[in-house]
């Protein structure tokens, strides 16, 4: 019989050969009904089996020279729509093997759901998995073999229980959600998202404090909100805290807007936040992020890029679930943030074609004729002239009809991507704020945004565009400062077309290198 750990109280839980089997053949189906979908990603990780929502990437982890990307996905044969923590591998962060499910919500857990968490090393040196137990609260798991395959969960489980009633521990004190754990000197410390308590209005993160993982002790919130930076409705939730560069990063997500970074000073158990920056746009699609640190002290960071169309419109299409590319962050000289695909995405590339400098004039737009395609890595260096446009139209139609715009606006320092014309189809929706929830509720302030435009100064240097095309998903990278991502859906079959155009002035384009990207 196939052996698959289910990890209810560290028991084995043996399951038959045929249910494995079906399980594996809906997976497969799944996949070859996507295979055929033209708006389906072909080198972004995807899930593996019918549409996951929420589709968080967790427990990130670098373990044995391999990768390990923990997500969660649904299973409906499960009450509470079954949310369990799914697993892939990797020796190079792009081409992904699909494990059985690492955490699912058994009938003698005390959760009935697996939500956000990490990964980490204990003092032991065994991998351990800190999740939020939906109904429940903190709890943990521990790895039983060097693959990541089977999971024992604690016993001690919730080891943070969440408060729900007024005469519980800590009720109206703090929130017991997603965690993030570390290891610092002999103790470990947890932050656990939320707001601010009892009015739960304006985001925190509380921490605690323990010696083994089992007992913990609150001790005080990791920072204060600054209302300069963020509404009473914001919240930190998927948090990740760690050090870069001498300087500490709290990545996080608020539910109304999405992907977002403080950056400040650490010491003492108190996080100063010094800057506050959104990775993640009106009308954009980043969500939930998290990293790990590698065996070359490398930062990588995933997160979900949730869909721009209906519920209904992801049921028939049969997937719905993708994540970034895996993303290097750093710091720069001045203490700035930057972000830039990891190298081991060049090893997608094939069939390179290099373009002799060419320049744009003013208002006009020029078709690339020797580029096109649905699946493409596009790397631009061009002089901008002081107060222009320039940008590229990807993904278009013959006759125009259907089109992407990819802008940078020198005089606003703003980069864009337009996806007024992107589709056809009546079934897209960029909402905002809620970016995860693909519906428009005027009632409630959600409209459906087409233009998402993240701040952008070049500071006089050329302006350098990596722009990956994959499907549905569009992720443009700026100079390694900025980064922008959007899904999108052209519906008809020659939306393939690569266009640049400059109005304001002249733009020499002084490299254009395109590649065809599969796995």
């Amino acid at each position: 019989m196939q052996t698959i750990i289910h990890h209810h109280t560290g028991m084995l839980h043996r399951i038959s050969p045929t249910t494995f089997v079906a399980a594996r053949r809906n997976e497969e189906t799944c996949a070859m009904l996507g295979s055929t979908d033209p708006l389906r990603p072909c080198y972004h990780f995807v899930a593996p089996g019918a549409p996951a929502w929420p589709f968080d990437p967790n427990g990130c982890i670098c373990w044995k020279r391999r990768f390990h990307l923990f997500y969660i996905f649904q299973n409906h044969d499960l009450p509470m729509m079954g949310h369990s923590w799914g697993h892939a591998s990797s020796a190079d962060l792009v081409r992904w093997t699909i494990h059985p499910p690492a955490l699912v919500p058994g009938p003698d857990d005390p959760e009935v759901g697996i939500f956000s968490g990490c990964a980490l090393l204990s003092r032991e040196g065994v991998p351990t998995l800190v999740y939020h137990g939906v109904e429940a609260g903190t709890c943990i798991a521990t790895a039983n073999d060097d693959e990541l395959i089977g999971w024992t969960k604690s016993p001690h489980n919730p080891v943070i229980p969440e408060p729900m009633k007024p005469d519980d521990p800590g009720y109206g004190v703090y929130n017991v959600f997603d965690p993030h754990v570390w290891r610092e000197g002999d103790r470990y410390l947890a932050i656990l998202g939320g707001r601010v308590k009892p009015r739960d209005e304006f985001d925190t993160a509380y921490l605690f404090e323990s010696r083994d993982l089992v007992t913990w002790r609150y001790l005080h919130p990791l920072y204060e909100p600054r209302p300069e930076w963020t509404d009473a409705g914001d919240d930190c939730a998927c948090p990740d805290f760690f050090e870069l560069r001498g300087q500490h990063v709290l990545l996080c997500i608020s539910h109304r807007t999405g992907a977002r970074y403080y950056l400040g000073d650490y010491a003492d158990g108190r996080f100063h936040p010094r800057k506050h920056h959104p990775m993640n746009f009106p009308g954009g699609s980043t969500f939930a992020p998290e990293t790990l640190l590698d065996d070359r002290g490398r930062r990588v960071m995933f997160a979900w890029v949730p869909e721009a169309r209906t519920q209904a419109a992801q049921e028939r299409a049969g997937w719905s679930g993708v994540m970034t590319l895996p993303r290097v962050l750093d710091l720069d000289a001045r203490r700035q943030l930057t972000i830039e695909p990891t190298c081991e995405v060049e090893s997608l590339r094939h069939h390179e074609r290099r373009l002799d400098p060419f320049n744009v004039g003013d208002g006009e737009n020029i078709r690339i004729d020797d580029v096109s395609g649905r699946n493409l890595e596009l790397w631009v260096e061009a002089e901008v002239t002081t107060g222009g446009r320039f940008g590229l139209d990807v993904c278009v139609t013959e006759d125009g009809g259907e089109r992407t715009r990819i802008v940078h606006d020198d005089a606003a320092r703003t980069l864009s991507i337009d996806t007024t014309r992107s589709s056809l189809s009546e079934d897209i929706v960029r909402p905002f704020p809620n970016p995860y929830d693909p519906k428009v509720d005027e009632t409630k302030g959600v409209r459906d945004v087409p233009v998402q435009t993240a701040p952008f100064d070049r500071d006089g240097q050329r302006l350098t565009l990596r722009i990956f095309v994959d499907g549905s998903i569009l992720e443009v990278y700026a100079n390694g400062r900025q980064c922008v991502t959007q899904r999108i859906y052209p519906t008809r079959p020659d939306a393939v077309g690569v266009h640049v155009f400059g109005d304001g002035g002249s733009v020499s384009v002084s490299r254009f290198d395109a590649w065809d990207m599969a796995k």
